[in-house]
């Protein structure tokens, strides 16, 4: 895969036949970046850890703890903030770093037999397509369909160098977050402290109560609709209702995305995730920076707590002021995870790498458990479970993760979503069974 969710690093070498036609023979253990690998493995179980609330209970409990259709009491709280510390923009900034470092991977190696971007263009097409089928008809929590929107902007930069791909990103991710931060805390002063009582805002504070009031409604909907499993509502629901978030999704969070992508993409050149940087230093900035942004996190996720979770600072927190934190965060976990993963070997350490080699599958399917688990057509469990038995069922889809990618990948060269992306990706059969 080479994206987050996607292994490419395990792109077939192609060798000349005697017809002048190509030949996929698949790369040897010893080409692989098992730093990648390994990151994908811990990422793509983070993100269910970030999104299991999310599953199973309304969506705006993802970030406020109201919206939760049980009690939510002292030990879900203290809950809550160890996630935002830990997981909580995290791994969706992990995800998108490795995005960026997959794509310059994939053309890398596209370059070396002679393709054209256009060929990266069609496969990001065709992630798009399996996001629209991800955001509609399963999960409305995609993020396939912005990844591939905002990796269409970054195919022309490709070719340039590290040094200004770096540069880029960085300005723009400092932009990025003064934009959120301006943008989030206003609505938060607004809404929830004594400058909303001011005449000249009276107008805003009322709108803001209503946008408030639209949502909470839109979730009393949807609950109906998955607790009654009544799937063919709630997709035509979800098309009327939010068929243009995903718009909206990447004008917001583009700020945040591309930068981290270009960002992953100017580390991967370095030599970043392949050893090329010591390991004490890896060590070093690594710990500086999730103490750094851990310690920052925390500070917002107590306030946050002190607060009572209210609604507009839980928005502000995650939306308007995590971008800092956030920062030395994933890439204090990235140079620790890099630094780490040679010495991490065994039976446990195996199946977290193959776990990320099959991290589409694991994304996508993850989302097709959840759904089984929590809609009424399934086993019912949606807005029946408090947040520690949430994280129970966390514990036992990661569990699964880990049991069935590698005596898959011992059997197939690819997991089943990764195959059948390359495939359409070529628009070719390739040979799955080893």
């Amino acid at each position: 895969m080479s994206d987050p969710v996607t292994a490419d690093q395990t792109q077939p070498a192609i060798n000349a036949d005697e017809t002048g036609g190509a030949v996929s023979a698949p790369v040897g253990v010893a080409d692989r970046i098992e730093s990648l690998d390994f990151i994908r493995g811990i990422a793509v179980m983070g993100i269910l850890v970030a999104n299991i609330v999310a599953f199973g209970q309304p969506f705006s409990a993802y970030m406020y703890p109201e919206a939760f259709l049980t009690e939510h009491g002292e030990v879900s709280e203290w809950l809550a903030v160890a996630q935002y510390v830990l997981i909580d923009t995290k791994m969706r900034g992990l995800f998108t770093l490795l995005f960026g470092a997959g794509l310059y991977l994939f053309m890398e190696r596209a370059w070396a037999r002679g393709q054209t971007r256009w060929l990266q263009v069609w496969r990001l097409a065709v992630l798009l397509l399996f996001g629209a089928i991800h955001f509609y008809l399963i999960w409305i929590g995609d993020i396939l369909m912005y990844y591939a929107l905002i990796g269409f902007a970054v195919v022309p930069m490709l070719r340039l160098s590290a040094k200004t791909q770096m540069g880029i990103g960085l300005t723009g991710y400092l932009a990025g977050a003064i934009f959120f931060g301006a943008a989030m805390t206003v609505p938060y002063l607004v809404a929830e402290t004594d400058l909303g009582e001011n005449t000249a805002f009276a107008e805003a504070a009322t709108s803001m109560e209503t946008a408030k009031t639209m949502a909470f409604a839109n979730d009393r909907i949807e609950t109906q609709l998955i607790q009654s499993g009544d799937w063919v509502g709630l997709v035509s629901h979800r098309v009327v209702q939010n068929g243009l978030d995903p718009i909206g999704n990447v004008l917001f969070f583009g700020f945040e995305t591309l930068p981290f992508m270009l960002i992953g993409i100017a580390l991967y050149r370095t030599g970043f995730f392949s050893g090329a940087i010591e390991r004490s230093t890896l060590l070093k900035w690594g710990w500086i920076g999730v103490s750094v942004g851990g310690a920052m996190s925390l500070a917002i996720g107590v306030w946050l707590k002190s607060e009572g979770f209210s609604y507009y600072g839980t928005l502000a927190a995650f939306m308007g002021w995590s971008p800092i934190p956030q920062f030395f965060m994933v890439l204090g976990i990235a140079a620790l995870l890099v630094a780490y993963s040679p010495g991490w070997t065994g039976w446990l350490a195996d199946r977290v790498r193959a776990a990320g080699r099959a991290a589409f599958t694991n994304y996508l399917g993850t989302s097709l458990v959840m759904i089984f688990v929590f809609q009424g057509w399934g086993l019912g469990l949606f807005g029946e479970l408090n947040r520690p038995q949430l994280y129970g069922v966390t514990f036992l889809t990661c569990a699964l993760m880990l049991t069935w990618s590698k005596p898959w990948l011992d059997r197939f060269r690819y997991g089943p979503l990764e195959w059948l992306w390359r495939c359409l990706t070529y628009r070719k059969m390739f040979p799955l069974k080893r």
